[in-house]
């Protein structure tokens, strides 16, 4: 690919569990909200370009409490995740506030994004060793179908607040994604990792299984191979879960690898993930960003 990779930022959510807009909530000691972090990453590892995915009705925020700062640095464009824009046919049920799921946010980028492009969660710390290896990637190995994830060790993502929902994913010997199961309600219990199964029993998941962290690489290929899946996820679940049903990015890869229409090489990243599910995990997140500070990994103020 020759046109220089973009970043895009998942930045829609509505926050339900953390109680608030997550995504701009800052926990640097200049109120720099983690997506900041990201974004300086990203542009020391060579991406110019970054498209945040919000709402609509939430652009005068973004740019007031990010953007407007970022863009004398930063390529800033929107893309908006709107709960209408569906398929021919399908409408929104009565009653439904919750966005469509990421494989929709993912949509929303189309028309806005026409270069490789990696695509990472808002509310999460990867480690500015993961923007390396997949700007890497995007710049040297990436192709219309062949892809990329960042993978991280289960135990090393989980909260001791509550669930999470990760996807776990299994990989053959030449590190190509062969599996991805969306897995929810995982927590840390009695030192280890376990999920809550179909019959509310506890079942263990080894610490070291390899998770997704919706940290992807793409090129505009994706587009066109996810809008079916996403007509065909809405015909089939909204009758089932009108209000709540969302299709995800991990569980729309794992159709694609499973059918044979892309591949998906598994990275790794030697930093340690970290992020905000819960309220309660902010102190935390404050404490491990002002260390990263303190040690020089991250200037005292990010632009200048």
């Amino acid at each position: 690919m020759n046109k220089k990779p973009a970043l895009v930022i998942l930045a829609a959510g509505m926050g339900s569990r953390y109680g608030g807009m997550k995504q701009i909530d800052g926990v640097g000691n200049h109120g720099e909200p983690i997506i900041e972090f990201s974004i300086f990453d990203a542009k020391e590892a060579g991406f110019e370009k970054v498209v945040l995915i919000i709402r609509r009705e939430h652009e005068e925020v973004f740019k007031k409490a990010l953007t407007d700062k970022i863009a004398p640095y930063m390529d800033v464009r929107f893309a908006f995740q709107d709960m209408n824009n569906l398929p021919e046919g399908i409408t929104v049920p009565e009653g439904r506030e919750k966005p469509w799921g990421t494989t929709h946010a993912l949509l929303a980028c189309k028309g806005v994004v026409d270069e490789p492009f990696a695509i990472i969660n808002a509310d999460d710390f990867y480690g500015k060793d993961a923007y390396k290896v997949i700007y890497d990637f995007l710049c040297n190995e990436a192709a219309d179908s062949h892809y990329a994830m960042v993978g991280y060790q289960c135990g090393k993502t989980l909260t001791d607040n509550g669930t999470v929902t990760r996807g776990v994913c299994e990989k053959d010997e030449d590190g190509y994604l062969t599996e991805i199961v969306e897995v929810s309600k995982i927590a840390r219990k009695d030192g280890g990792a376990v999920y809550e199964d179909e019959n509310g029993e506890w079942q263990p998941l080894s610490e070291d299984a390899l998770v997704s962290m919706n940290f992807w690489g793409f090129t505009p290929k994706i587009f066109d191979e996810a809008e079916p899946l996403m007509k065909e996820y809405l015909e089939k679940n909204i009758p089932l879960n009108p209000l709540k049903c969302e299709s995800l990015i991990p569980s729309t890869v794992g159709e694609l690898v499973k059918a044979g229409t892309c591949k998906v090489k598994v990275l790794s990243s030697k930093d340690r993930w970290f992020g905000v599910t819960y309220k309660e995990d902010k102190p935390d997140v404050v404490a491990r960003i002002q260390e990263m500070k303190d040690a020089g990994v991250y200037p005292d103020v990010l632009w200048k």
